[in-house]
């Protein structure tokens, strides 16, 4: 697992892309991109664009890991 360069939820910035939510997941780029995908993933698609919200990220993570943080 590679480790991630932010150290709270503070750090992130307002929106999310691919590269980023797999940046903070600690896992490749790629699994980033399949998880912008999924359906039960909170993106905000802005033309073309897939975008995270922050709050959303942090409530998505919480969700699935027993609102551990």
């Amino acid at each position: 697992m590679k480790l991630s360069e932010y150290k709270s939820y503070d750090e992130l910035p307002l929106f999310l892309n691919a590269a980023t939510v797999a940046k903070v997941l600690g896992v490749s780029p790629s699994s980033g991109y399949e998880l912008v995908h999924d359906p039960d993933f909170p993106v905000l698609k802005i033309g073309s664009r897939m975008v995270v919200p922050k709050g959303k990220f942090v409530e998505w993570v919480e969700q699935h890991t027993g609102g551990q943080r």
